[in-house]
């Protein structure tokens, strides 16, 4: 057995043809780990334009958005406003006496009620008398406003005057006052009459027609009505 056999390598001569030499070796550039940002140009700027045009559309469409659910679209119905009530009076009053006042009430009534200011003076009483016209008819309307020390009183003396026979203040024709010699007597039985308690106060109306006309319906509203003048009489 021969160990000492040496094997022959082919023999080339550096620098022929096909065979690559140590100086022919391209170098292979070094590939970085993490590339960079491509360098600035036309194409990034317009996709930064691009990205900050959207940001702005999707600001607008969210802000029209909240601003519709704030501010409801739908115009809001007009409210009808209730009608202005401003109360007129049913007729046309015009003072003709009066007001007249005073503070004893005794001395400006007369029978029953003259004996129940004796026993239960009054505070204060004042008179006045009207004339209404309504179409053809005219009439008087005597006003009077009592008003005693309290409630319980002015309610004894309107259930007083109330009844039939048990006297009343004097109106202002009754006691001479008013000179008209067509005035009707508004202390007779063709008078109508009307009376409310409010309080310490009692409000006393007595009405008739002139030239002795004749409609009881609407002399019944004229003397409701007139209840209302009390407040002039304060």
């Amino acid at each position: 057995m021969n160990y000492g056999v040496r094997v022959s390598h082919p023999h080339f001569t550096p620098g022929a043809p096909g065979t690559p030499g140590p100086s022919d070796t391209a170098p292979i550039p070094a590939v970085p780990a993490h590339p960079g940002p491509p360098p600035p140009g036309p194409s990034r700027n317009r996709a930064l334009l691009l990205r900050g045009a959207g940001l702005v559309a999707i600001a607008v469409v969210a802000g029209l958005v909240w601003y519709l659910i704030r501010h409801d679209s739908t115009p809001e119905q007009p409210v009808a406003e209730a009608p202005a009530t401003t109360a007129k009076p049913a007729f046309d009053y015009k003072l003709a006496e009066g007001p007249v006042k005073a503070t004893d009430c005794a001395a400006n009534a007369y029978s029953g009620a003259k004996k129940f200011f004796q026993d239960n003076p009054c505070q204060s009483v004042a008179r006045a008398l009207y004339t209404v016209q309504s179409g053809d008819a005219k009439a008087l309307v005597s006003v009077v406003l009592v008003t005693m020390p309290d409630a319980a009183k002015a309610t004894e003396l309107k259930q007083l005057t109330d009844q039939d026979g048990t006297g009343n203040v004097s109106d202002l024709v009754r006691d001479g006052t008013f000179h008209d010699t067509d005035a009707p007597k508004l202390s007779g039985d063709q008078a109508e009459y009307q009376s409310k308690a409010d309080g310490a106060e009692v409000t006393i109306v007595l009405t008739d027609f002139y030239y002795g006309h004749h409609d009881k319906p609407l002399l019944t509203r004229i003397a409701k009505n007139a209840l209302k003048l009390s407040g002039k009489l304060r």
